[in-house]
């Protein structure tokens, strides 16, 4: 066997190809770190469907055991799940054995602080500082740690959702929703189906057996719902719904069969909870502009943030945000726990369509209409990257002159915006890339709107010495 590759390091944890660029020694040697950075103290686990998901638990078990941590492992289910009961527990962190969104053959942990809070900037390099060195603080014969099963999980977090303030199943029983759910197999398998049935939804399965074996692409883009699409149309249901690999995320598909992306759950989720709940929200620079329409329409204030779902929260904490989320389908539900939470969404997608007594196309042509791009520039390094961006900043600088419209936000990058689009350049933290969004109002505008912002990078590319 040739030598393993290195995994992708985050902010929120480890993640690599089973047997390619991950092993189980990265894992122990992370939760080594990570029982030391949590003082040896209690730590929640769970994992995702995937089929080597058992052989991670044994490597983080083991990480955890040496630096004597009290584990709680509450099982299969989904990852905002392991973080809302690491909140409810008390515990001081929590791991999650999952690779969300990534194919099949992938797998990682992702890395909680007390009571399921994500980690911060300040934990995060503390705790890389500790793998890094291997500063392990290793437990003696006497203290190893020691292991709980909880089994409540799933029916703890159907709890929390069927509390929520704005739910109403009664209306929804009432109206008959039938509903496809398409869980690729993946974690939301073992709750999903449960909440549907729970609102008082016919439900019809798709892809709702745990056992790791995905029949689509993990991630639920537009192309990989054709199976989800069709059983919607065929079976003459109101709505079809599809997770990630740990059901974080929630995508949509017509009563016609059209798939829609994350965007419009976002878009959906915010609409319905500020008609209930007045506050402002929180999303990303990236996130669609039809928030922005959104929060007008209901006289709320819309906060950006730099792109990551930790910045989200942040934002939402010091503003005092009713709701928030990223254009993947994430949407994060204060009212439960401050992390994207799919379940959850589930139910406010349910309720806002029997509220509104109409079909999801209806709600759709209700929205305000845009159309977005995303392109991507390769580039020889990361320090290129920088470079170039910082250039780029100088040449939009000058456009923005008096008498334009045209406006600049650095929260994360170079956004140039408009009255009815933006144009949104981002350095890859994970490759040498950089990305390029767009948004207006036609799709022809939106490629434009890209096309011509990579014919400047490029230029400018050109002309830097490196």
């Amino acid at each position: 066997m040739g030598k393993i590759e290195k995994p992708i390091i985050s902010v929120s944890g480890v993640r690599g190809e089973v047997g390619i660029s991950l092993d189980v020694r990265v894992i122990t040697e992370f939760a080594m770190a990570f029982g030391t950075f949590v003082g040896g103290r209690t730590v929640v686990i769970g994992r995702d469907s995937r089929t080597s998901s058992p052989t991670l638990r044994h490597a983080v078990l083991a990480g955890l055991f040496a630096t004597g941590c009290h584990v709680i492992d509450v099982g299969l289910c989904p990852t905002p799940t392991v973080l809302l009961m690491a909140k409810a527990l008390h515990a001081q962190g929590s791991i999650t054995i999952t690779a969300s969104h990534n194919p099949v053959a992938w797998n990682g942990i992702e890395l909680a602080s007390a009571s399921g809070n994500l980690l911060t900037q300040a934990e995060r390099d503390e705790l890389l500082r500790i793998y890094e060195a291997a500063d392990f603080a290793f437990a003696p014969w006497n203290e190893q740690g020691t292991l709980e099963i909880y089994e409540e999980a799933t029916a703890y977090h159907l709890e929390q959702v069927l509390c929520s303030s704005w739910l109403r199943p009664e209306l929804i029983q009432k109206t008959g929703l039938k509903v496809v759910i398409d869980c690729g197999n993946g974690a939301g398998s073992v709750i999903s189906p449960s909440l549907l049935r729970k609102l008082g939804c016919r439900v019809v399965e798709l892809n709702c057996v745990a056992d790791g074996n995905f029949r689509r692409p993990a991630e639920p883009t537009p192309d990989a719902l054709d199976e989800l699409c069709e059983i919607v149309s065929g079976a003459g249901a109101d709505i079809g719904l599809a997770h990630d690999g740990d059901a974080d995320r929630l995508v949509v598909v017509t009563e016609c069969g059209v798939p829609l992306n994350g965007e419009w759950t976002l878009a959906f989720v915010v609409d319905f909870i500020l008609s209930k709940t007045k506050g402002d929200l929180v999303a990303t620079v990236s996130t669609s502009r039809m928030l922005d329409d959104i929060a007008a329409n209901h006289g709320v204030t819309l906060h950006r943030t730099k792109v990551g779902v930790g910045w989200v929260v942040e934002k939402m904490h010091e503003v005092g945000a009713v709701i928030g989320g990223e254009g993947t389908g994430g949407v994060i539900h204060p009212n439960v726990h401050y992390t994207t939470d799919g379940i959850t969404s589930i139910a406010a997608i349910v309720q806002y369509l029997a509220e509104s007594g109409g079909t999801v196309t209806q709600l759709a042509e209700n929205m305000p209409q845009y159309q977005m791009c995303q392109k991507k520039l390769e580039i020889p390094s990361q320090e290129v990257a920088t470079h170039l961006v910082d250039t780029v900043l100088k040449v939009y600088k000058e456009e923005c002159g008096a008498g334009t419209e045209l406006s600049l936000e650095l929260t994360d990058g170079v956004k140039r915006v408009w009255s009815d689009r933006w144009v949104n350049i981002r350095k890859s933290g994970t490759e040498p890339v950089i990305r390029v969004f767009s948004e207006a109002p036609t799709s022809e505008a939106a490629e434009r709107l890209c096309d011509d912002t990579l014919e400047t990078l490029t230029t400018l590319m050109k002309q830097m010495s490196y």
